[in-house]
């Protein structure tokens, strides 16, 4: 403690005087309050509910005011406050529905004033009015509000939110008839306590339960909202419409709110989970706290500034069962340990750099920022002493301009838009956005995507015996090139050099003898790869030409008068005639078939090796038919998605994730895929892509990702009779007790689908409405609308 400094506040003749301080409380606490005077605060909770003295140098119990012999549940408190015009009065709202005023005035034991009884579920919050002394507010978990004269035993008036439960109500301190009131469906609303039949405005504030408010004490038309979408709101409510004025980010949900006095930009939180410390934010800063407690061990459940006219001193108590005071001189600050170094990319490739004035070095040809992109700079800003926070955290911030035309990302763009996703086959998919990648110049992207649809679209596709007879230069069904080889790359061994002559024009065919397992491969005479003067069946790589001349050509368009190659025959030994000849490979009994190919023909060129100059030779898929599925190139496929991510190409790895689906997934982790889809999604709403990326969502392999489409969406839906909002449990109305959703055409109640008219409001079953629109146009309720769905 001897690092903790001691305040003295002169407050209208009284003084504020002590340090940083805390107490340890017999139960965990859920709400405190201070007295008017600054000089006690109530702690309540489930299982405390004690009034403390707030000492110099500690706290003192002063009084305990569970007493009885029985424990009740009219003492197990969700919030408490004390009447800052009268110090003998406390009210207190219970977990059972009950709320309690406390008069400390009267002489016995038993404090305890008045019960109010009318809510039948949880109370959440109570609250005096700021100048009435017999005015209460209470707001209730049933989604009620009542208002309560403290001289009558029954509430005054009912508020009905005709929402879900009312999590805080809050008077507004320049407005005497006005109070706010925050909801779990995210929404606020402004009341006139003079007027409880509708509220003066209603808002959707968070995304998510609205947990508490406060208005600010000075500027009458602030109203500081916080929720469980950890973020702080301050809304002008002086405007026609409600208008968001800051918003700070925290890191978990927000739990209370309030305002520092004499401080106009000042507020403190604290968290409902997760967070244990107490926070003081700039609302002109949202994302560096000004100052942070940091004493409490569990969750934060209560603040309070001690004064309304001294910001140097702040209450609280937690679930670790400590009630604390903190003095703002003592907390941490943590912008002093905040990053000054940045570093970000733009949308065109500029690259923005922050750091430490100190680290950049003055150098005199920069120039000065003009705000356009004519000339790529890097330049240093001079900071602006009036700024608000320049004194704190302050960095001279760099920017690498792109030179102009070299960052164009419109081949991104188009080709997001023109991709084909889904909706077509396999193989019309692959080949459609292959053809997109060629047209925008990204030749090894439809590369990649022609060699997709060769390894799942045609294996088996055509039989071995039927190779030669059934393909055709147009067929839809070819057979594709699985890999090719450079003979001079090739191990040696693999065949001799020499070359079977031919006369100029004439054509031929060539099978050559790879390995002594009698692998073949055949080539047919048709068109010839650049580069390279033999001929090739296949063609891959950087070659010119349709897609169709990938596949295998119409052998019958070849030459009629083909020579035949007949070795000497002292080349063979003289043998007996062999009766039985095992049949040879399908394709050279195809060959020997031919019209214009003889059988010895077939026999010498089986033999005959290759010359080295041979730059490129096909091997077909269908000498590895049954032996390569798809699967086998899984590891190949899954190795070419992380080369393109990692390239920074996540378009790529995306679209080819979403067009093989299943055939890939399983072997790509889902952490993997969903910072893939995520980072593709980014940059299409960076791009305004919203079609495209909500598709993606739509289309993601990725579980974490395709649910993006259901979040940020709430459906509310209110009863057709009654006006009241429809709970979730069912489909009858659980205040007017009639159905809801009634079928116009077959009049029994709709539990699943219902679609009706936005003109007239009537509808039913989805089936029948589109089968009474067959026939007709109008309402079938009778009402008399000429009704249309979308």
């Amino acid at each position: 403690m001897e690092k903790m400094s001691r305040v003295t506040t002169a407050l209208g003749g009284s003084a504020l005087t002590g340090r940083t301080m805390h107490c340890h409380l017999d139960a965990p606490a859920n709400a405190i309050s201070v007295c008017r005077d600054a000089a006690q605060v109530v702690v309540a909770g489930r299982s405390i509910f004690k009034i403390y003295a707030i000492e110099e140098e500690q706290f003192v119990e002063k009084l305990n005011l569970r007493v009885g012999r029985k424990p009740s549940l009219n003492l197990s408190c969700a919030d408490v406050v004390w009447h800052q015009m009268d110090e003998n009065l406390l009210a207190t709202a219970a977990t059972n529905g009950v709320v309690v005023t406390w008069n400390l005035g009267r002489p016995s034991r038993n404090k305890q004033d008045q019960l109010f009884t009318e809510h039948k579920r949880t109370v959440n919050k109570v609250c005096f009015h700021p100048t009435e002394a017999h005015v209460l507010l209470s707001g209730s978990q049933d989604g009620f509000m009542k208002c309560f004269d403290l001289r009558r035993k029954d509430s005054v008036s009912t508020f009905s939110g005709q929402s879900e439960s009312v999590r805080d109500v809050q008077f507004s301190i320049r407005d005497y008839f006005t109070f706010a009131s925050t909801f779990e469906n995210g929404n606020v609303q402004l009341w006139d306590i003079r007027r409880p039949d509708r509220c003066e405005r209603m808002f959707t504030a968070h995304n998510g339960p609205v947990f508490c408010c406060d208005w600010h004490p000075e500027d009458r038309g602030w109203l500081a909202t916080g929720g469980r979408d950890k973020m702080v709101k301050v809304w002008d409510m002086t405007t026609h419409r409600a208008k968001e004025v800051h918003c700070v980010q925290t890191i978990a949900s927000v739990a209370r709110v309030k305002w520092r006095p004499e401080c106009r930009h000042h507020l403190a939180t604290c968290s409902m989970m997760v967070d244990h410390n107490i926070y003081v934010w700039d609302v002109r800063r949202p994302f560096v706290p000004a100052a942070m407690f940091e004493e409490h061990r569990d969750v934060t459940t209560g603040i309070a500034w001690r004064h309304p006219h001294d910001s140097s001193f702040l209450l609280s108590g937690s679930k670790d069962s400590t009630l604390c005071q903190h003095l703002f001189r003592d907390a941490s600050q943590p912008v002093e340990r905040a990053n000054p170094e940045g570093l970000c990319y733009g949308l065109f490739g500029d690259l923005a750099f922050a750091a430490k004035e100190s680290l950049v070095a003055t150098e005199s040809g920069r120039k000065p920022y003009a705000g356009d992109r004519r000339h790529p700079i890097f330049f240093k800003r001079k900071l602006d002493p009036a700024e608000p926070f320049a004194g704190l955290a302050s960095s001279a911030l760099s920017i690498f301009e792109m030179e102009p035309g070299s960052g164009s990302m419109s081949w991104f763009v188009d080709t997001a838009e023109r991709y084909a996703l889904a909706g077509r086959p396999l193989a019309e998919l692959c080949d459609h956005n292959a053809k997109v990648a060629r047209e925008l110049g990204r030749n090894q992207v439809a590369q990649t995507w022609t060699m997709l649809r060769i390894i799942y679209c045609s294996p088996g596709l055509v039989p071995t015996t039927n190779l030669n007879h059934s393909m055709g230069k147009g067929s839809s069904c070819g057979l594709p090139l699985m890999n090719s080889f450079n003979l001079k790359d090739m191990a040696p061994g693999l065949g001799s050099e020499t070359r079977l002559d031919r006369s100029k024009g004439d054509t031929r065919s060539d099978t050559v003898l790879l390995d002594s397992s009698a692998t073949l491969i055949t080539n047919e005479d048709n068109e010839e790869t650049e580069g390279s003067d033999v001929p090739a069946d296949y063609l891959l790589g950087d070659v010119e030409g349709e897609e169709d001349e990938l596949y295998l050509l119409d052998p019958e368009h070849a030459h009629s008068e083909e020579p035949e190659y007949v070795l000497p025959q002292e080349a063979f030994p003289l043998r007996h005639e062999i009766v039985d000849t095992p049949p040879g490979p399908e394709h050279l009994q195809d060959k020997a078939d031919s019209p214009h190919v003889s059988g010895s023909e077939a026999d010498a060129a089986s033999l005959a090796p290759v010359d080295s100059s041979f730059s490129l030779i096909s091997v077909s898929h269908a000498l590895y038919d049954s032996r390569l599925p798809p699967d086998f190139f899984s590891a190949l496929v899954c190795d070419m998605l992380r080369f393109y991510a990692e390239q920074g190409d996540v378009q790529m790895a995306v679209s080819v994730l979403i067009v093989l689906g299943e055939r890939v997934r399983k072997d790509i982790d889902e952490q993997t895929q969903e910072h893939w889809y995520t980072s593709y999604i980014d940059l299409l709403q960076r791009f305004c892509l919203w079609n495209v990326s909500n598709q993606v969502v739509k289309l993601s392999t990725s579980r974490a990702v395709s649910c993006l489409n259901q979040a940020s969406t709430t459906l509310h839906v209110n009863c057709s009779h009654c006006k009241r909002p429809m709970s979730s449990r069912g489909w009858v109305c659980d205040r007017c007790h009639r159905c809801a959703s009634m079928c116009a055409v077959c009049h029994h109640v709709v539990k699943g689908l219902f679609v009706w008219c936005q003109g007239c409001s009537h509808g039913g079953h989805l089936q029948h409405i589109m089968k009474w629109l067959e026939g007709s146009s109008h309402c079938p309720a009778g009402c008399g609308h000429l009704c249309e769905y979308s």
